[in-house]
């Protein structure tokens, strides 16, 4: 199976979720890096998905590692739960009025055992990073406005997403850079040229005509070429 210097993160958002255990499995089977699972609480972004207890009760069907994506008003009521549902990485974002503390929520997240991560909007600048670069693992370019899955990706990201693989160069800091929305064959080499290492894929996977495994490997061809051909990441077909 072709694989590339970035990681897949898929979003099981558009999995079948009465049996995401067999879901997870199937994943980490294809090729999968690692699983990104998207929190939605209705209040900050219009759409309610899963709590807790769903993602422990995946854990025992895969040994990827486990990302959560906390799309809510205030992630810190649950945090130590996601710890203990078996979630490596706590992502959480700038906007979130529960994050206004925000130094004091990522050191929270470091102090249960768990990887710090930091989402941005499209619409919220890079700046808002800069003051909490040195507790992050991640950081996450939002690629399209959250809230559900299957959107268009938004390509002026592009030069945030430049801006932010410069900003962690400069700062020396082993922090991953990941991207979200979007991200199908047509756009996954555009958003690794611009600097995305980790990137975050839902419905694309999904759709493919020849399965899960075919559509990972597919991405990572498409990775290889925009990485080793100066000026790639044109779209291809989707």
């Amino acid at each position: 199976m072709t694989q590339s210097s970035a990681a897949i993160a898929p979003s099981v958002l558009t999995a079948d979720f009465a049996r995401l255990g067999e879901e997870a499995q199937i994943l980490e089977e294809a090729g999968a890096n690692r699983i990104h699972w998207d929190v939605m609480d209705g209040n900050f972004v219009p759409n309610l998905t899963i709590g807790p207890d769903v993602v422990a009760a995946a854990r025992k069907h895969t040994s990827l590692p486990f990302e959560v994506h906390l799309m809510v008003n205030d992630p810190n009521v649950l945090l130590s739960r996601w710890v203990d549902a078996g979630c490596e990485r706590i992502i959480v974002h700038a906007e979130s009025p529960g994050c206004v503390h925000l130094h004091r929520v990522l050191g929270a997240i470091a102090e249960l055992g768990a990887r710090p991560g930091l989402a941005l909007n499209p619409g919220t600048p890079l700046s808002a990073a800069e003051p909490v670069l040195d507790l992050l693992d991640l950081l996450l370019v939002m690629t399209v406005n959250p809230g559900f899955g299957g959107q268009a990706y938004i390509q002026s990201m592009e030069s945030k997403t430049a801006a932010a693989a410069a900003l962690i160069a400069a700062s020396g800091r082993k922090v991953e850079l990941e991207v979200d929305g979007g991200i199908a064959p047509a756009t996954v080499g555009r958003a690794v040229t611009a600097g995305a290492r980790v990137l975050v894929v839902g419905s694309a996977l999904y759709r493919h005509t020849d399965g899960i495994a075919a559509a990972i490997s597919d991405l990572h061809t498409r990775i290889n070429e925009a990485l080793e051909v100066p000026g790639g990441g044109e779209p291809g077909e989707q």
